[in-house]
C-alpha cells in the first residue's frame, strides 16, 4: 500500500489538496490526482497543489529557490494559475515555515506572483496582467450567452447576467462556445451580474476541467476586468461568489491590459496521511 503525507485547504470554498514534495520525487499522475479529488472515494478537492522547488521544475526560468505550485485540475489536467490556489498555497507555507512574511514570492505557469500577508489573516496575491480580449458566445442551458473573453494567465469568458440568472443556471454541464478555436485548450465561464444596491459584483463559475465550484480566483479577475473595462482609473471590484467575497484591486487601464491582485481569506483545514488504492499500480501513481 502507498501513503502520502497530505494538507487540505481552501480559498472561500474553492478547495484544495497540498502535497509537500521537498525533492520533487511525487509527481502524480492524472489517475493519482482524480483519486485524490474524488469526493466520494478520496479526500475530495476542486485540484491539487504540489509544492515543489523551482529548481526541480523543468524550464522554470526564475529564482529557482522559490517555491512552485505545480497546480493541477481535479481531472487530473495542469493548469496554468489559480488564484484562490496561490492563496492557498502560501498559507501552507506560512504554516509550515516554508516563507515568511509579511511578503514573498511563489512560481507558477503563469509567472512569479507576489504574496502579501495583510493585518487579520487575509492574503494578497500579484496576480499580474489581465487582458480583456474579443467577444465570443457561450451556449448553455440551451442558450446563446454573448461573452467577452479574458486572459489572466488562464482562459477565461465572461458573460453578464441578471442576478435572476444566476439562481436557474445549471452548472455542472459544461458550456461550450464560439468560435471552437477561441479557447483550444478550454475555457473557464464565468457568470457574471453587476453591483447592484450593495456595490458588489455575483458570479458563479464552471471552472474548466473541474465543473462548478464556490469560487475561482483567476475568474474572479477576469471577471472584474470585464466589468471594469470602461473604467481607465484604478480600482477595487468587490465580487460576492458562492463561497464567500473576495477584493479584485485593477491597476490603471493600458488598452486591454491592466494589472491585479485578489484579496481573500485562505485556510489549512486538515492534514494527515492519504492511501492510495491498490488497483492504482505503481506505474499509475506517478508520471
Amino acid at each position: 500500500m502507498h501513503s502520502w503525507s497530505f494538507a487540505k485547504g481552501h480559498g472561500t470554498g474553492n478547495d484544495f489538496v497540498l502535497l509537500l514534495d521537498r525533492h520533487g520525487m511525487t509527481d502524480p499522475s492524472p489517475e493519482a490526482v482524480q483519486y485524490l479529488c474524488d469526493r466520494h472515494r478520496g479526500l475530495g478537492a476542486d485540484g491539487l497543489l504540489r509544492v515543489v522547488p523551482g529548481s526541480v521544475v523543468p524550464d522554470w526560468s526564475h529564482e529557482l529557490s522559490q517555491w512552485f505550485m505545480d497546480y493541477r485540475n481535479a481531472d487530473g489536467s495542469v493548469a496554468e494559475m489559480c488564484g484562490n490556489g496561490a492563496r492557498v498555497f502560501a498559507r501552507y507555507l506560512l504554516d509550515n515555515d516554508l516563507a515568511s512574511g509579511p511578503e514573498f514570492t511563489i512560481g507558477t505557469r503563469a509567472g512569479a506572483k507576489t504574496i502579501q500577508v495583510l493585518d487579520g489573516g487575509d492574503i494578497r496575491v500579484g496576480m499580474g496582467t489581465v487582458t480583456v480580449g474579443d467577444d465570443v458566445v457561450v451556449r448553455h442551458d440551451g442558450r446563446d450567452w454573448p461573452a467577452i473573453a479574458a486572459d489572466v494567465g488562464n482562459p477565461h469568458a465572461v458573460v453578464l447576467v441578471h442576478r435572476s440568472d444566476l439562481v436557474e443556471l445549471d452548472l455542472a454541464r459544461t458550456p461550450t462556445w464560439d468560435p471552437p478555436e477561441a479557447f483550444p485548450e478550454g475555457v473557464n465561464v464565468e457568470f457574471l451580474a453587476p453591483p447592484e444596491a450593495d456595490r458588489t459584483a455575483v458570479m458563479r463559475v464552471h471552472e474548466r476541467g473541474v465543473g462548478e465550484t464556490l469560487s475561482c480566483g483567476t475568474g474572479t479577475v477576469a471577471a472584474a476586468a470585464v466589468l471594469g473595462q470602461d473604467r481607465a482609473e484604478a480600482h477595487v471590484c468587490p465580487m460576492t461568489v458562492p463561497g464567500g467575497r473576495v477584493d479584485v484591486a485593477l491597476g490603471e487601464l493600458d488598452g486591454r491590459r491592466r494589472e491585479a491582485s485578489l484579496t481573500g481569506p485562505a485556510v489549512i483545514v486538515a492534514e494527515g496521511e492519504v492511501h492510495l488504492p491498490t488497483d492504482l499500480p505503481d506505474d499509475r501513481l506517478l508520471r
